[in-house]
C-alpha cells in the first residue's frame, strides 16, 4: 500500500439501550409551540431514545400514566415530545425512565427542568 494514499475509514452507529434526554420545558415561550405547530398546554417534555423503536413504548406509557398528550412520535430518530400541565409531564417523563430502566434495563439520564 502506497504511503501517501489515502485511508479508507467506515464507521458504523451501534446504539445502545439508553434515554439519553429527559427534559421538561416548564413555560415554553410561544415561539416554541408555534415552531413546533402544537397548542400551548402549559408545559413541553422531550425524549430522545435508542434503540429509536423504544420511542413508540415510550409514548404509550407517557400517555397511560398522566394526563399528557402525545404530540410527537418520531420512530425514526427516537423522539417522542409530549405536553400537558406542568406536573403531569415530569409524572410522565418520570415514568417513561423508570419504565425503561426498571423492566428493560435501559441505561437513563434523570429527567431535567427548565
Amino acid at each position: 500500500m502506497e504511503e501517501d494514499a489515502p485511508r479508507r475509514v467506515i464507521e458504523e452507529s451501534v446504539p445502545g439501550k439508553q434515554v439519553t434526554l429527559a427534559h421538561v420545558i416548564a413555560a415554553p415561550i410561544p415561539e416554541v409551540y408555534e415552531s413546533l405547530g402544537i397548542e400551548a398546554q402549559g408545559a413541553i417534555g422531550i425524549l430522545t431514545i435508542s434503540p429509536v423503536e423504544a420511542a413508540i413504548i415510550a409514548a404509550d406509557v407517557a400517555g397511560k400514566s398522566a394526563g399528557v398528550e402525545v404530540d410527537f412520535l418520531d420512530r425514526f430518530t427516537g423522539s417522542v415530545l409530549v405536553s400537558g400541565d406542568v406536573q403531569s409531564v415530569e409524572v410522565a417523563l418520570k415514568a417513561v425512565v423508570t419504565i425503561l430502566k426498571e423492566k428493560l434495563n435501559y441505561d437513563i439520564v434523570p429527567v431535567s427542568k427548565t
